[in-house]
């Protein structure tokens, strides 16, 4: 709601945002506490067929952001303790829109095409004239069509299927991200764009996520306490999306004694043994 990296903590944390606080938009106090319901119950998503197809142009998310950090985001989303959605090409980052259409007699469709045009205008940008000249018509076969994905994206676009695949596997199989359990996750806020996950493990196995949506950080002294390593250890490197095979920039060196955590990223970290 304000793109804040607390506000991504706390969904993470508690499924969703408004816990029965008063919302002046709606006019309502929304929402019910969340404490109790297992993780695993709860949806997240990063783009759902109601937020693409309610726009002028039906395009997906990553027409509205860095390549770095749709990385990032999905990252925190398949490595969250809730259970994801992945809205149709998603996996392999289709760049198809989706528009609303639908298949009804002419004189019902002029009706859907009139109440189409009228409810996107309670978008501020939707509302001048010569958008007009955008609006797919829903009762049009083209529109329709515009909507098929094209799968040979799923080969040519094969490094961000590799990233799914690989984030999926670590889901499955670490044993501490396949518990699904957020009670055992504790967050803090590391800059204006980045912010920490720290998933409590059994006998100190812990993993750190570390999400950062801004510039570089760079740390020479570092006091917040949920990124200290348990006695005896220290963090190791387990995924990072800078990865050159899923597009990215590079890995780099992790160095818990200078952090250098790169910008539109996100890396996971690990406990190893110090001798």
């Amino acid at each position: 709601f304000q793109g804040t990296p607390q506000e991504l903590i706390s969904a993470v944390q508690r499924g969703y945002l408004y816990q029965g606080q008063w919302n002046g938009r709606r006019q309502i106090y929304r929402g019910s506490a969340t404490w109790g319901i297992p993780a695993a119950r709860f949806i997240t998503f990063l783009q759902n067929h109601d937020q693409v197809a309610n726009s002028l142009n039906g395009r997906r998310i990553q027409s509205y952001t860095s390549p770095g950090r749709l990385r990032a985001l999905t990252t925190l989303m398949l490595l969250a303790p809730q259970t994801p959605l992945l809205f149709m090409g998603q996996e392999f980052c289709s760049s198809q829109p989706f528009l609303y259409f639908a298949d009804h007699h002419e004189e019902l469709s002029k009706v859907i095409r009139q109440g189409r045009a009228e409810s996107l205008h309670q978008f501020q940008t939707a509302r001048s004239p010569e958008m007009n000249l955008f609006f797919a018509d829903p009762g049009s076969i083209e529109t329709f069509e515009k909507c098929k994905l094209d799968w040979q994206q799923y080969e040519t676009n094969h490094e961000v299927v590799d990233m799914h695949r690989d984030l999926l596997r670590l889901r499955k199989s670490d044993p501490v991200f396949s518990r699904q359990d957020a009670t055992t996750i504790h967050g803090a806020v590391l800059a204006a764009e980045a912010f920490a996950l720290r998933y409590h493990g059994p006998d100190g196995d812990d993993r750190l996520l570390i999400v950062n949506l801004g510039r570089d950080l760079y740390w020479n002294n570092l006091a917040e306490p949920l990124l200290a390593p348990r006695q005896g250890t220290d963090w190791s490197l387990l995924f990072s999306t800078g990865n050159p095979r899923y597009g990215g920039p590079g890995i780099g060196i992790l160095d818990t004694q200078r952090w250098h955590v790169p910008g539109h990223a996100a890396l996971v970290l690990q406990p190893v043994g110090v001798t």
